[in-house]
């Protein structure tokens, strides 16, 4: 596996924690992300089922950096996930600037190391069945 897969996997497992906060530990997810506000259970159990939607194509995209459509909707997701705090800390306050640098530095990082091996994967043959 390319390192970019490993580290897919990485952010996988760390996502994976944020899902089981937003299914069972409302206050530490409000800790750790939006300190600022606050959060019922049910805005929990929604932010865990995104979470766990992005989680997902973090493991996908991991074993198939080839699949061009996977690995768009990956770099997408973090997009959207950073665009989401940005706004979250910019314009509704509900997250501490701590918190947003901890989530800019994964999604950043991500989206950065994402474009720079952008069509640097050979794209898999594909089975044409007629």
């Amino acid at each position: 596996m390319k390192p970019l897969g490993w580290w897919l996997m990485l952010i996988g497992f760390l996502r994976l924690a944020s899902v089981w906060f937003g299914f069972f530990d409302i206050w530490a997810l409000r800790l750790a992300v939006f300190s600022n506000t606050t959060m019922t259970e049910v805005h929990g159990r929604t932010f865990g089922v995104w979470t766990l939607l992005t989680c997902t194509l973090c493991f996908l995209c991991a074993f198939n950096l080839s699949n061009k459509p996977l690995y768009t909707a990956t770099f997408l997701s973090f997009v959207y996930a950073f665009g989401h705090f940005l706004t979250e800390y910019l314009v509704y306050g509900t997250m501490t600037i701590a918190n947003l640098t901890t989530v800019g530095i994964f999604a950043g990082t991500s989206i950065v190391w994402m474009l720079l091996q952008w069509g640097s994967h050979e794209a898999q043959p594909t089975l044409k069945v007629d």
